[in-house]
């Protein structure tokens, strides 16, 4: 039915316990700025509020809270990056350590450990995001050309279902690019570049089997998460209450981040490890098909961008799997 152990991915979790505790940090710490900084925003909106009527009170402390909120989004916006280079490629570095039975050094830390192969492999966070980027805008491409491929089949009523389908393919894909960039820490590619080519060539000549594990994965997790959110409800609600106002309908909003808070630090990386092993099964012993490169190359800007760059005077033979 799919190409991983739900088991194993679960105890590669346990495994990784520092990460999940950092990633815990990282996100639970962003939920409660968004708490603070929201309500701090609501409060100096209900003390200008207090200039005019019930009515300008209302909405001026609503204006505030949402600017508050507005901050934190942008904040979060722009450090993405160095989350993804200190946090998510980190776990993602150790996980591939462990699924391939690697021991940890001695003498340093698990996280340590991992942010160094990480600098290694990508020596600035803007060369891991610009490649992540581009990583994300190529998987963009192959989605597009299965649901092409939907398009012309004689399906009664296909034309309403492709528009489902689209949303579920990128749901499905959503943890894809993690996958492609831990093929570089697999491979301890020297050059980060032409590693995300050659992965993204095995995935895409692998769609098939690779878009039915994602399937899978993508009903658990979002599945799970809207659990979370329905289970969040109630004490945003509470938290919501102690807003200057008594704004109620943020409520909603703050069950949405508590929920997304939980689902980025547990249950994506649960994801990206059940993916890791089916894509390292599915791609074993194989080699780039140069007819699915061509393919990607003929279709996608961004795998044309990759090939530019991994032909730079910087460049390096692609190193073979470990």
């Amino acid at each position: 039915m799919w190409d991983f152990s739900f088991g194993r991915s679960v105890g590669l979790m346990l495994q990784t316990l520092p990460f999940i505790l950092l990633r815990m940090a990282v996100y639970f710490g962003a939920a409660l700025a968004y708490v603070l900084v929201t309500g701090t925003g609501a409060g100096l909106g209900w003390g200008i509020g207090a200039l005019g009527d019930e009515g300008f009170r209302a909405t001026a402390t609503f204006g505030g809270g949402f600017i508050g909120f507005l901050i934190v989004l942008g904040v979060m916006y722009w450090l993405r990056e160095y989350i993804l280079y200190l946090v998510k490629a980190g776990h993602i570095a150790v996980l591939v350590e462990l699924i391939d039975r690697r021991p940890m050094p001695e003498g340093r830390s698990q996280i340590g450990h991992a942010q160094a192969m990480v600098r290694e492999r990508f020596a600035e966070a803007s060369v891991l995001f610009a490649v992540d980027q581009l990583v994300k805008g190529v998987l963009r491409a192959i989605t597009g050309l299965v649901r092409g491929i939907f398009t012309i089949l004689p399906i009664p009523g296909v034309k309403q279902l492709i528009s489902i389908l689209h949303a579920f393919l990128r749901v499905a894909v959503g943890f894809i690019d993690e996958v492609i960039l831990a093929y570089a820490l697999r491979t301890r590619a020297s050059d980060p570049w032409a590693s995300a080519r050659t992965a993204l060539v095995l995935y895409g000549q692998n769609y098939r089997p690779m878009l039915k594990n994602a399937a899978w994965i993508a009903v658990f997790v979002y599945g799970l998460s809207i659990i979370l959110f329905f289970a969040m409800l109630a004490p945003a609600a509470l938290v919501a209450n102690f807003f200057p106002g008594g704004l109620s309908a943020l409520g909603v909003v703050l069950a949405v981040i508590f929920a997304w808070s939980i689902k980025a630090a547990v249950l994506e990386p649960l994801a990206v490890a059940c993916l890791l092993q089916a894509y390292f099964r599915t791609i074993e012993g194989q080699s780039p098909d140069p007819q699915w490169e061509s393919r990607l190359e003929g279709m996608s800007e961004k795998f044309r961008q990759l090939k530019t760059k991994a032909a730079g005077p910087t460049a390096q033979p692609q190193p073979s799997e470990a």
